[in-house]
């Protein structure tokens, strides 16, 4: 018989489990995280926000620099830091005070000042959504939130993600600064270890802006909920409800809530959709993408059929799909949005969220383009990422305004 041309390999008994690998590989990673996160924000390892022109200021006020200029000078409202070369810096907590004096004169434009909920107006909780990675999903969630806190909202940012993309970009390290029950999931859970939703939340160095933080610990809740359906136990809050019910307790603190969802459809993406009044999709113009979008659709309507059968509540104020990572140049991604608007019509957003090496480069450091300022690009660059995220976001601020039965209010630059 003749011998084999190659030989088998032998195993190598001294090779470590793959499990031994992957963790010693995790380990590694993690600690050259925290090493970059102490690096970039010492010596506490904390995030902060940087300060604001006058300029920004007055922009995110809605009123002149020179009015502001003249507020300074009359020793009105907070003090800012002057530089040496006489230019103003306020921070967010200072551009909210502010608002508030001005709000606090009266006249035709007070309420603009401070764009709050008002008596009688529902809480807007928009659910960001995608089932495939890559679409922009928790840089738009981000974006948004940090839009809302500039203009004067009080926001709950929440990360359904347990890959907890967002809770990184507000500074917090799953790893290392999450325990037990410090995710959304203490707030839903189904036994007795259950914690109230506000003792999950935390402030961020957003002024205006908290954080309910994600980890993999979100993940309990798509295993424990199965086991809750098959036991049918009749007291229990519905799956679908609870997150409802957890952001029910804080209702009163907050005018908008944005959700990251997770890129899958399960249980914690079915109930971000039954407690959203908005919902926005995320959509990247390829048409593998496309394509992708159109199953998560069809499978979207069959489940939340079956929740509405249930008793679950879908009264959303409206449903928009969103256009991210667009680049007008490209000829084939300009032919898909085209199509997405022929099909879709209105619930396209006019405004496009741009592919802008500004975004990626922001994001380095774990932050925003809100965050970085634009001495960090060229100012063609800053300035085009700046307008394509304050378009967007000013159109679904108007969205949330005309929910709210402000007539003629859309949003945006006031």
């Amino acid at each position: 018989m003749s011998e084999p041309l190659i030989e088998a390999p032998s195993p190598n008994p001294a090779a470590p489990p793959i499990d031994d690998v992957i963790a010693q590989d995790a380990e590694g990673l993690s600690r050259q995280l925290q090493a970059l996160r102490e690096r970039f924000f010492p010596p506490e390892a904390q995030k902060t926000l940087r300060r604001f022109s006058s300029g920004e200021a007055a922009r995110l006020i809605g009123v002149s620099d020179s009015y502001l200029r003249q507020i300074s000078l009359a020793g009105e409202g907070p003090e800012p830091d002057v530089s040496a070369g006489g230019r103003r810096q306020y921070s967010l907590q200072q551009i909210n005070a502010l608002r508030e004096m001005l709000a606090g004169q009266g006249g035709a434009k007070a309420l603009s000042y401070f764009p709050r909920r008002r008596e009688g107006e529902h809480l807007q909780v928009l659910a960001v959504a995608n089932f495939k990675g890559g679409s922009g999903k928790t840089t738009t969630t981000a974006h948004l939130a940090q839009y809302f806190a500039l203009h004067g909202y009080r926001v709950l940012a929440v990360d359904l993600d347990p890959q907890a993309s967002l809770s990184t970009l507000f500074g917090v390290q799953p790893e290392f600064d999450l325990k037990a029950n410090d995710t959304l999931y203490g707030a839903i859970r189904y036994d007795e270890d259950r914690r109230p939703m506000q003792a999950i939340i935390r402030k961020t160095y957003f002024a205006g802006l908290d954080l309910v933080p994600g980890n993999l610990e979100l993940h309990e809740f798509e295993h424990t909920t199965p086991k809750i359906l098959a036991a049918q136990t009749p007291d229990e809050t519905p799956f679908f409800a609870r997150i409802a019910a957890a952001i029910a307790e804080v209702e009163a603190e907050y005018d908008i809530v944005v959700i990251d969802c997770p890129p899958q459809l399960g249980f914690l993406t079915l109930g971000a959709l039954c407690a959203a009044t908005g919902l926005i999709v995320t959509v990247h113009p390829q048409m593998l993408d496309v394509a992708s979008m159109s199953q998560f659709l069809f499978m979207t309507s069959d489940l939340l059929s079956v929740v509405r059968e249930a008793g679950g509540d879908l009264s959303f104020d409206f449903l928009r799909y969103l256009i991210t990572r667009h680049e007008p140049n490209d000829g084939p991604q300009a032919q898909i949005t085209a199509f997405l608007r022929t099909q879709f019509g209105e619930r396209v957003l006019t405004a496009a969220m741009l592919k802008s090496t500004a975004i990626a480069d922001a994001g380095l450091t774990k932050q925003t383009v809100y965050e970085v300022g634009r001495e960090n690009f060229s100012r063609q660059t800053y300035e085009r990422v700046l307008e394509s995220l304050d378009a967007v976001n000013g159109e679904i601020e108007g969205l949330v305004k005309k929910a709210w039965g402000r007539a003629g209010d859309k949003g945006g630059d006031k």
